[in-house]
């Protein structure tokens, strides 16, 4: 039985989870269907441009959960607490590893030049802001750069390994490290 959902807002974590497991080619209509439980015909109220405007919507809630509670608080808050926040936040959102990073899974196939805006400015984003933490806490600014990019590709990379081993703890263990060789 198809689910009743009032907002559009509601769909969208749902839609998530599907491009999450099957990447956004393997996410076709029926699948979207199965399991968010809603019928096409919900789905196109809440999203009449089809399966691109629901990842551009998915995207977008990524970017305002990460806007909201990574690169705010690195780029306004106490540089030492904000770079302690952007750990525990990461830990959290991606579920201690457990959880694929939907942009960058989107980066890795040809999703890429479909949503190329939001694939960057996701990353760049968080590499300025994290990079910005840093600088306010007495590192130069090459310096704050390239530990800002290995940090980063750091969480990317501790993602992939641990979904790859299917060793979610492997994720917690890497954000350690990280977290001393960052040294905040």
């Amino acid at each position: 039985m198809a689910r009743t959902i009032n907002e559009r807002a509601d769909v969208v974590p749902l839609i998530a989870e599907v491009f999450r497991e099957f990447g956004y080619e393997g996410a076709s209509l029926s699948r979207i269907t199965e399991k968010t439980g809603l019928g096409k015909g919900s789905l196109y109220h809440f999203f009449p441009g089809g399966k691109e405007e629901m990842a551009t919507a998915v995207l977008a809630d990524v970017d305002q959960w990460f806007e909201r509670f990574v690169y705010e608080p690195l780029r306004q808050d106490d540089p030492a607490s904000a770079v302690a926040g952007m750990w525990a936040a990461v830990d959290g959102y991606f579920r201690s590893g457990g959880r694929v990073c939907l942009v960058g899974a989107f980066a890795l196939d040809g999703t890429r030049d479909m949503f190329s805006d939001a694939i960057d400015g996701y990353f760049r984003r968080w590499i300025e802001a994290l990079r910005d933490a840093l600088v306010r806490h007495g590192r130069g600014d090459k310096a704050a750069t390239m530990d800002a990019e290995e940090a980063v590709f750091g969480i990317q990379g501790a993602l992939v390994l641990a979904r790859a081993l299917r060793d979610p703890s492997l994720f917690g263990r890497a954000l350690k490290r990280l977290q001393l060789r960052l040294g905040v």
